[in-house]
């Protein structure tokens, strides 16, 4: 987080001094001689951190420390003074002073203990950023998967864990985008800083504008305060802007200009501010279709997909789908407190074959589901949505693809794109297998090999379309 520093501090030379001591340390800095309105100041900007000194502590000063500490960020008070005297230090500290420092120390101790206190009051503040999420730990290790093409996605993910550069994460909804960035970011050189995410098409345009990128005291109507945005937050760490193309237009432009320059002006400022931040984004647009109908820029498009992944969805890795049944089931048992122990063999088979629209996070919810409502140790088919059995009851084999029609019909046009694209697939599916095993004469061991899956996801898919390693053997 980026932490805002207040000189106030008499006289100018030692101004100065401090300014060059804090020089570098990481911190927005501002300064005002003290008997300009300093409490006019503190009331209408956003500071972490005042450093008193001169004239500026009053004398008594419980009042005005005290009314300072009661502002909404609660900025931290160091009090500077000439010489030592440890009576008025110990009124000071009573009065509320984070610390009282003599204008004495050589610099190296002076900018030594500041930044101390400065760090500090980081750790604080990310404390406060983490407070939502305070169980939650991210690691690309709890992927659940043996898939090949998760196994790719996987390799590649964790070669841009270190990188700094930017990032887009592509796929469909309940994908795990956002999981999946917090888990880079989690294993990165940034973990220790903030990690912030913002949803793009979940605020209004105004709000959006002013949550990103903050915004000064009488920029809009309403805008009593000077207020920081997630790019200042984020300073050392990472955002995440999820939806990132529904981000209007113009905002774009400011989003892009931040990109190149690393620094946010606020709404209604003229002081360009330096940030750390690494940004990531994620949409389940097309973003070249947005692009060709002018509702993307390309520049900026180009600029975030310095590294681009695509989460695959589940029905591209249905052999995973035994596993996370496995893995879910269990978390469910023991946050649930039920007995559930297994999945029916038709159970799962419907589990595997259903198309899964809504990938990782509707398998998850139908799951939780079942393990709620199963009365008996295994889940079966009774458990299930209606929408996930159907046809499969009476421990029947799935209904074969159509195989004697061209797939590409009339009919199939009727159908909504979900069910047509699950009619296809299904029956590209099949019809590769009887290829493949039609080409080795059935032998399982080599007919896995072409197809890139080990040996127990070809029998689950041979099971699911109802096709038999003898019906292939050559005589």
């Amino acid at each position: 987080m980026l932490i805002r520093v207040l000189l106030a501090v008499d006289p100018p030379a030692a101004r100065r001094r401090l300014s060059r001591l804090l020089h570098g340390a990481g911190v927005e800095l501002a300064t005002i001689a003290p008997r300009d309105a300093l409490w006019e100041r503190l009331t209408h900007e956003d500071f972490d951190l005042l450093v008193l000194g001169g004239g500026s502590v009053p004398e008594p000063p419980p009042s005005l420390i005290a009314s300072i500490r009661g502002l909404p960020e609660q900025p931290e008070v160091i009090a500077l003074r000439p010489g030592e005297d440890p009576e008025e230090r110990a009124r000071l500290l009573a009065a509320g002073c984070l610390a009282v420092l003599w204008l004495g120390l050589p610099d190296a101790m002076l900018a030594e203990t500041i930044g101390a206190f400065v760090a500090r009051r980081r750790e604080d503040a990310l404390r406060r950023l983490r407070a939502d999420r305070p169980d939650e730990r991210y690691s690309l290790n709890d992927f659940v998967y043996e898939s090949p093409a998760m196994q790719r996605f996987m390799t590649v993910a964790r070669r841009v864990v270190a990188s700094d550069s930017a990032l887009l994460i592509l796929g469909e909804t309940g994908v795990g985008k956002e999981r999946l960035a917090r888990a880079i970011h989690a294993e990165g050189p940034r973990a220790g800083a903030p990690f912030l995410a913002v949803n793009c098409g979940a605020l209004p345009e105004s709000l959006l504008e002013s949550e990103l990128f903050g915004h000064e005291e009488g920029a809009f109507t309403g805008a009593s305060r000077a207020h920081r945005g997630y790019f200042e937050m984020a300073h050392r760490g990472t955002l995440f802007l999820d939806e990132v193309g529904e981000m209007p237009l113009h905002l774009q432009v400011r989003l892009l200009r931040v990109l190149e320059d690393h620094r946010v002006r606020r709404v209604g400022g003229e002081r360009p501010i330096k940030v750390d931040v690494r940004v990531m984004a994620a949409t389940n647009r097309d973003l070249e279709a947005e692009m060709k109908a002018r509702r993307f820029r390309p520049d900026l498009y180009y600029r975030m997909a310095v590294v681009t992944l695509t989460v695959p969805s589940l029905r591209e890795r249905r052999e995973d789908i035994p596993l996370l049944v496995r893995h879910y089931l269990d978390y469910f048992r023991a946050l649930l407190g039920r007995p559930v122990t297994g999945v029916t063999a038709d159970a799962l088979d419907a589990l595997v074959a259903h198309d899964w629209p809504g990938n990782v996070r509707e398998l998850i919810n139908v799951l939780e589901r079942a393990v709620l409502l199963c009365p008996d140790t295994e889940v079966g088919l009774d458990d299930l949505p209606a929408a996930l059995v159907t046809g499969r009851r009476a421990g029947g084999p799935a209904p074969a693809p159509p195989e004697a029609r061209e797939v590409f019909d009339d009919v199939l046009f009727e159908q909504p794109l979900a069910v047509a694209r699950a009619e296809v697939l299904t029956a590209l599916e099949r019809r590769y297998l009887t290829r493949l095993l039609a080409a080795t004469g059935g032998r399982v061991s080599e007919t896995a090999k072409r197809a890139g899956v080990n040996a127990r996801t070809l029998f689950d898919l041979m099971r699911r379309h109802d096709l038999r390693k003898e019906a292939f053997k050559r005589r």
